[in-house]
C-alpha cells in the first residue's frame, strides 16, 4: 500500500483529501504545517507528499526544498489557493523542484484522485535540482 503525506493548514482540506486518499486505498498521514510534516516524513519516509504552497510556520517551497534534500526524486504534488500572490505565482515556482506537479485549488475528487495515481505510476524520480 502506497504511503502519502498531505501537508495543509486547513483542517477540512486535510480531512476531505484524507478520506478521499484512503477510499482509493492508500495510507494517508495528515500534518497542519511543513514542519510536522518534515518531522513524520524523517521519521517514516513516505511514497508521495501533497503540501500546500500557503502556511503558516514553515511554507511549502521550503518544506518541498527541505524534503528533496532528504529524497530528491519524491514525487511531491504542490497545491495553493493563493495568498499575497496569485497561486499561479506559487505554483510556478513549485514545477521548478523536480518531481513536482502542480494543482491549483479548488479541484476536484477526480483530479487529485487522478494526478495521485499517474504521479505514483510515472516512475518519474527525476534527481530535482540541487539545493
Amino acid at each position: 500500500m502506497k504511503r502519502i503525506l498531505v501537508i495543509d493548514d486547513e483542517e477540512a482540506t486535510l480531512d476531505i483529501l484524507k478520506q478521499v486518499l484512503e477510499m482509493e486505498g492508500y495510507d494517508v498521514t495528515t500534518a497542519g504545517d511543513g514542519e510536522e510534516g518534515l518531522a513524520l516524513f524523517g521519521s517514516d519516509p513516505f511514497d508521495l507528499v501533497i503540501t500546500d504552497m500557503v502556511m503558516p510556520v514553515k511554507d511549502g517551497l521550503d518544506t518541498i526544498l527541505e524534503l528533496k534534500k532528504k529524497a530528491p526524486g519524491l514525487p511531491v504534488i504542490a497545491m495553493s489557493g493563493g495568498g499575497r500572490i496569485p497561486k499561479e505565482r506559487y505554483l510556478e515556482v513549485a514545477k521548478y523542484l523536480g518531481n513536482t506537479k502542480t494543482l491549483p485549488k479548488p479541484f476536484s475528487r477526480d483530479e487529485i484522485v487522478t494526478m495521485v495515481k499517474e504521479h505514483l505510476a510515472s516512475g518519474e524520480f527525476s534527481e530535482g535540482i540541487e539545493v
